[in-house]
């Protein structure tokens, strides 16, 4: 009973501190990025953000309160204690997955129940813009490196594939070794996809496209046992 006694004379102090300006409205703390102050005719009443949120001064909504990459607190470095559990750290936000080598999924917290989201293939979560990036944007460590060798054991180059004016390819593109179907596609030279071109055509590693099977030596059958192919004619490469 003391403390919570204690609890409520420091808020009172802190409310009867702040003085509030001629016109009613919501006011930053000055210190504490998620406390705000409620003002009605020139008195001032202490309140707090949801647990991982704060508030933004400049949003000119009733609910003031936003997610921190957000807002710039500025020098409103406090917050309150932190009310979460062990799969969102606070209440209220997106946050990394718990396991720190899982680098392509994240929470998506509400009051502290947590939804798990993926990231689009190819990108890791990155808590200061709460979005998928690039890896080399988030800058994240200690991820598992599963997702850069497929199950048939394929990886992307370390070389940089360059095209026919000598600048490096975004998303290098790779001939399957027994599939004349298939393909793999390194996105961002890194992360590795097995990718398929559409029945009937096959994957050209000279122009990088799918292509009539009778343009691409050794492929030239690849669909001759298919009834549900037809037979074509060679046609010319696309550019």
């Amino acid at each position: 009973m003391k403390v919570l006694v204690c609890v409520l004379a420091v808020a009172s102090l802190a409310s009867a501190q702040f003085k509030c300006p001629p016109k009613d409205g919501q006011y930053e703390d000055a210190r504490q990025c998620d406390k705000y102050y409620e003002c009605e005719d020139g008195v001032p009443t202490e309140k707090l953000c949801p647990d991982g949120l704060v508030f933004d001064p400049l949003i000119r909504k009733v609910n003031k309160c936003d997610q921190p990459f957000n807002v710039d607190c500025g020098d409103r470095t406090e917050l309150q204690p932190p009310q979460g559990n062990a799969n969102c750290p606070r209440k209220n936000g997106f946050f990394a997955h718990p396991d720190p080598t899982v680098c392509n999924k994240f929470y998506n917290c509400i009051g502290g129940d947590f939804t798990e989201l993926p990231c689009t293939a190819g990108l890791h979560f990155d808590e200061f813009t709460g979005t998928c990036v690039w890896p080399a944007n988030a800058g994240r460590t200690g991820c598992t490196e599963n997702s850069r060798k497929l199950k048939d054991g394929f990886e992307c180059p370390k070389e940089a594939q360059v095209d026919a004016s000598g600048q490096k390819t975004v998303h290098p593109k790779y001939a399957h070794p027994s599939d004349c179907q298939r393909f793999y596609v390194c996105l961002n030279g890194q992360e590795p996809r097995n990718l398929g071109c559409q029945v009937g055509e096959v994957y050209n590693e000279e122009s990088q496209r799918c292509d009539s099977p009778e343009n691409v030596p050794g492929c030239e059958d690849w669909y001759k046992d298919d009834p549900q192919v037809p037979l074509s004619k060679p046609k010319k490469n696309r550019k």
